[in-house]
């Protein structure tokens, strides 16, 4: 993906306490060390704790404006699955949130960019379908929407919660390092080393 969009650098911002979610979450230091496990190998990633910095909330409206300020001369794409992108009606302040950047939106079984061309809130925001491309659009702020297929692995982080949980394998549906983190650590109840 980001060869394919000449991406530079993708940078990986866990959140420190995210506002929509809750449950089963590591705590904060092991989640910067699992995404550090999973990208140390790649030279175009990079990791950044400003969000867990912050010991808040994690609103991605103040983590662009943040970057933003620090690095004026840069303009940032967010990279998000469809599922999110469909929740920022949710979000906080998502009508700056668009506003800020563009987004690079990986569509993921079931949804598509059918699923983002009926949604209420981005309709009122004058989202459009570009001419040039199906997987363009437009919104009235001025920013892009670019939507683009990905090979679905079939894997999200609560499916391998849910395995660990019911004491089920994650063997290859993470990195060994980080897989190996999980168990050594024992995160997400009770873990026992034989579920490898």
């Amino acid at each position: 993906m980001r060869e394919a969009l000449g991406l530079s650098k993708v940078i990986f911002i866990p959140s420190c306490v995210p506002p929509l979610k809750s449950g089963d979450l590591a705590e904060v230091h092991c989640r910067l060390e699992m995404v550090r496990l999973a990208i140390r190998d790649n030279p175009y990633f990079a990791l950044s704790d400003m969000e867990c910095r912050r010991g808040e909330k994690s609103y991605t409206v103040r983590t662009l404006e943040e970057l933003k300020e620090q690095h004026p001369s840069i303009e940032p794409l967010f990279i998000l699955g469809v599922d999110a992108f469909l929740d920022i009606p949710n979000w906080y302040k998502p009508e700056r949130l668009i506003e800020l950047c563009d987004f690079i939106v990986v569509n993921r079984p079931p949804f598509s960019i059918e699923e983002i061309l009926r949604s209420p809130f981005l309709k009122d925001e004058g989202m459009r379908l570009s001419r040039e491309t199906q997987a363009l659009l437009s919104l009235k702020s001025g920013r892009k929407v670019i939507s683009i297929n990905c090979t679905s692995l079939g894997i999200s982080a609560s499916d391998i919660r849910e395995r660990l949980k019911k004491g089920m394998s994650i063997k290859y549906l993470l990195p060994e390092s980080v897989e190996s983190y999980i168990i050594s650590n024992k995160l997400y109840n009770n873990l026992q080393s034989e579920r490898r």
